[in-house]
């Protein structure tokens, strides 16, 4: 059957668009790709309709080499390495259909085989990309992004691909269309937020973004659409958000970030979102703590706004979200408390000591050290919470980690400050009492 629609292409008959239609949806399933590329002259059939002059012939040939992209397998991907250099060719063309039609093959074929994507390089699909990044039509800017976010996640892009990238002009033009307020469409700004992402995150040296402002840009940008939070927020506003935190956390766990003025108003914008989002996508208060912990790391601004802003009840009623939200919010917590005795004064005024209690009950290690990290900062700035932490019973839980190889030394230390206060019980009602 594959053979005959192949013949029924290859007779030139005026029934050939019709042909090439039944062959299309043949191409659909994946054990016919396989066999049509293994007949001999099918690649060359269909790339000698993709390139004639009949508009309509080579538009449902362009549909046939769309599904065959389709495949995840890559000896598919490969038998289509003769037609690569047409498709990037046909990225200027005039119909818009055929140019998407174009730019989705072209991805497809990237992800499922490394021979393409070496075959694109040296063709010039940067500079043609570069080029088509400029077009007016959201439909066009939606393939392109989706290209190049298939060439930037590559294993070989760290060293092939994203340098070739920073060089060109692609860098601005995807930070001006990820910022421009969603006037050059959702699909598009989500597109280029991920482009930028996987650049920040498997790129060391990201000084072309920050000489392009990148830092504060992605900040108003957020700023925005915190702003547009509850009332007038986009549908799937989230696929945007979330590829922007990130870029936002990579960029400023860069030391050379340190020190470029941030908007103050970004932990209110933070909350905004986890408030917005925290029912229907949890996923995005790990992303939203990861960004409120590099902002507080280094930034003593940051975590007096949290307390002047009065945020710390809701970052307490986060920690319960999810392991990795536990995590982060503690060392959050651990961020304000290392900036000394005034700040560990504020996180006191709240009911925090109750809340770390059941942490420390947790099985996960990482989340129980973290808190052990926090308990150590609140007790040498203020001894006195050593005490009240007794009180309520802390002693035993810290007995309960004695014997823990990854937290015995921390825990130790810990029970020996406590014992040291003048509130706490000497060792002999200790025992007493982890045994009562």
């Amino acid at each position: 059957q594959v053979l005959e629609l192949l013949r029924g292409v290859q007779r030139g008959s005026e029934d050939r668009k019709r042909s090439l239609g039944c062959l299309r949806w043949a191409l659909q399933n994946e054990e016919t790709q396989q066999k049509f590329v293994r007949l001999d002259g099918s690649i060359r059939t269909l790339t000698g309709l993709f390139t004639s002059s009949l508009a309509d012939l080579q538009l449902e040939a362009a549909r046939c080499l769309h599904e065959l992209s389709h495949s995840s397998v890559p000896t598919v991907a490969e038998a289509c390495l003769p037609v690569t250099s047409y498709l990037l060719t046909y990225l200027s063309g005039h119909s818009l259909e055929f140019t998407e039609l174009c730019l989705y093959t072209l991805g497809n074929l990237i992800v499922e085989s490394e021979a393409v994507r070496k075959q694109l390089l040296p063709q010039g699909i940067i500079p043609v990309l570069a080029s088509c990044i400029q077009s007016p039509h959201e439909a066009m800017l939606e393939g392109v992004g989706y290209v190049l976010s298939q060439l930037l996640q590559a294993k070989e892009a760290p060293t092939e691909i994203i340098p070739l990238v920073l060089d060109s002009v692609l860098p601005q033009h995807m930070l001006r269309l990820v910022c421009s307020g969603l006037k050059a469409g959702m699909g598009v700004a989500v597109e280029f937020a991920w482009c930028l992402h996987y650049i920040i995150c498997r790129h060391k040296d990201n000084m072309v973004l920050l000489a392009l402002g990148a830092l504060p840009a992605l900040t108003s940008l957020l700023l925005n659409l915190a702003s547009q939070i509850p009332q007038d927020a986009p549908e799937c506003l989230e696929l945007l958000v979330c590829p922007v935190l990130r870029c936002l956390s990579n960029l400023l766990a860069q030391t050379d970030c340190q020190g470029q003025g941030q908007d103050g108003r970004l932990p209110i914008a933070l909350f905004l979102i986890l408030q917005c989002f925290l029912q229907q996508h949890p996923f995005l208060v790990q992303e939203c703590l990861w960004l409120l912990n590099n902002l507080t790391a280094d930034d003593p601004s940051f975590c007096s706004a949290l307390l002047s802003l009065d945020l710390i009840p809701a970052l307490l009623q986060l920690l319960t979200c999810s392991q990795m939200a536990t995590v982060l919010g503690l060392t959050v917590l651990c961020n304000i408390a290392e900036k000394g005795q005034f700040q560990c004064q504020q996180l006191l005024q709240q009911p925090l000591l109750p809340q770390l209690l059941p942490l420390l009950a947790l099985p996960d290690p990482e989340a129980v050290g973290q808190c052990l990290e926090l308990l150590h900062l609140l007790f040498l700035h203020c001894p006195e919470a050593a005490a009240d932490f007794t009180r309520q019973g802390g002693h035993q839980a810290l007995e309960q980690h004695q014997n823990t190889p990854e937290l015995q030394e921390r825990a130790q230390a810990l029970l020996d400050m406590v014992r040291q206060h003048p509130g706490a019980p000497s060792a002999c009602q200790a025992t007493q009492a982890a045994f009562s």
